[in-house]
């Protein structure tokens, strides 16, 4: 039980950070000793076992349906994920809040959140080639005409867009040094989703003391349209963004550098355009929450600097639920 519980309490620490932007869950993997294991249990998925599921009657199918389900270390990303989920209701409750009552103390810790990622990530950029820097170029203009959209809050929120924002943001959340949330503050998505989920979540509660199913329909069909894509992209677009980073490594953390820094527009725009007066207060408020957002990613990499990518040898043993 104490090793499952170290195991949600990672789950905890991956969820919080996936849930802040600027802050990356793959990060807190690696800090904590599970990334290796979270990412050959996501990677050992085989999509063939889904051919067996419907004849889980025979025999040979359910010894394919086993080995699949021991392979993904099933009980270990279940607790994982239960820590995760966890640790992204209770935060994005905060941020729902924060965002109603001061959205520019919130926008503000984003952009300092993002700006020292940027900051922390530079020394992976290279301007060497000519791909390198055609990607610095794609990565900062398109992120930040694209947070120009999200912030006027003109891109839609229909199932397929919310669909297609699940796939790109838990691929990203699994990356060191990569935030889910950040893509999607960028897509227009995190404030709609965030709301969407606790408001999901309430209408559950009141179904259980009798409420009507009726309330629940659309905050139900955003949550289900983000968590399709979400499946569906952990185990097929992610392979992708791995690949990139294993074939074209440079280019690719140069253009997310990029992206980071074109996507500032967006925490910059809501600012500045937040309504009501300026008392000294409110400056001083929201100076400090930037400040605190950019210290957090710093002590973070202060910790997480020497960290290298190690693979296991297959000579030892599995290790035990959630040792380092």
């Amino acid at each position: 039980m104490r090793a499952w519980l170290s195991v949600y309490l990672k789950g905890v620490f991956m969820g919080a950070a996936d849930a802040v932007p600027g802050v990356s869950g793959g990060t807190i993997a690696l800090i904590t000793g599970i990334y290796e294991r979270l990412v050959g249990a996501i990677a050992a998925f085989d999509p063939a076992v889904l051919a067996d599921l419907p004849r889980a009657y025979d025999a040979r199918a359910r010894a394919r349906i086993a080995e699949t389900v021991r392979a993904m270390d099933v009980a270990f990303l279940a607790v994982l994920g239960a820590g995760v989920l966890t640790a992204i209701v209770g935060v994005t409750g905060v941020v729902a809040g924060v965002e109603e009552s001061s959205p520019a103390v919130l926008f503000a810790f984003f952009f300092g959140l993002i700006a020292a990622s940027a900051v922390v990530l530079w020394g992976e950029v290279r301007l060497d080639t000519r791909d390198e820097r055609a990607a610095a170029i794609a990565g900062l203009v398109g992120a930040f005409l694209l947070a120009g959209e999200s912030a006027g809050a003109a891109v839609p929120h229909a199932p397929p867009v919310l669909f297609v924002a699940g796939g790109i943001a838990i691929s990203a959340m699994i990356l060191p040094g990569v935030s889910g949330s950040l893509l999607l503050i960028l897509m227009g998505q995190y404030v709609y989703m965030s709301n969407a989920l606790h408001e999901f979540i309430a209408e559950l509660v009141a179904i259980a003391r009798g409420g009507a199913l009726e309330a629940a329909l659309g905050p139900a069909i955003a949550v289900a349209s983000f968590v399709a894509g979400a499946a569906v992209g952990i185990l097929t677009f992610a392979r992708v963004v791995k690949w990139a980073l294993a074939t074209r490594r440079q280019v690719t953390l140069t253009f997310l550098v990029a992206l980071m820094v074109g996507a500032l527009r967006l925490p910059a725009a809501r600012i500045l355009t937040a309504e009501g007066a300026w008392p000294v207060e409110r400056v001083a408020a929201t100076v400090l929450a930037g400040v605190a957002g950019a210290v957090a990613v710093l002590l973070i990499d202060r910790y997480t600097d020497d960290l290298e990518y190690v693979d296991e040898d297959p000579a030892e043993p599995t290790p035990a639920p959630g040792t380092d």
